[in-house]
């Protein structure tokens, strides 16, 4: 089984693997119960979410961890995978910028990963 570091690495590579636009963590372990980590990544359109979320699914599956629950990939617009200490979002482009998690959430501490260069 994954550590919640070796998973946040996963999704990373994997939304690399995809190229994800803006891929953020957010440590959001001291603001809710919820989850300990967002991470949240865009896609341009409708078929990059979705092959994002399949990539994330398959890089993860290949390590015996599968999604509690897998919402909004039949519209492809905002795909939620709930990896229980992780959520994972990826939106189209301009939903994430309409939510704006990253400002909702911003008392929340950036995470970086390390390997991938990809959270700042």
């Amino acid at each position: 089984m994954l550590t919640t570091e070796q998973m946040l690495q996963q999704i990373a590579e994997a939304c690399g693997e995809e190229k994800a636009l803006d891929v953020v963590a957010l440590d959001v372990s001291q603001l809710t119960v919820i989850a300990d980590y967002f991470v949240i990544a865009a896609g341009r359109n409708v078929l990059q979410v979705k092959s994002i979320a399949d990539r994330v699914e398959e890089r993860l599956a290949e390590a015996g961890v599968k999604p509690l629950r897998r919402e909004g990939y039949s519209e492809g617009i905002w795909v939620v995978l709930d990896y229980g200490s992780i959520l994972f979002h990826v939106f189209r482009q301009e939903e994430r910028e309409y939510y704006d998690l990253e400002n909702l959430w911003g008392d929340a501490r950036k995470v970086r990963c390390q390997a991938s260069q990809l959270f700042t």
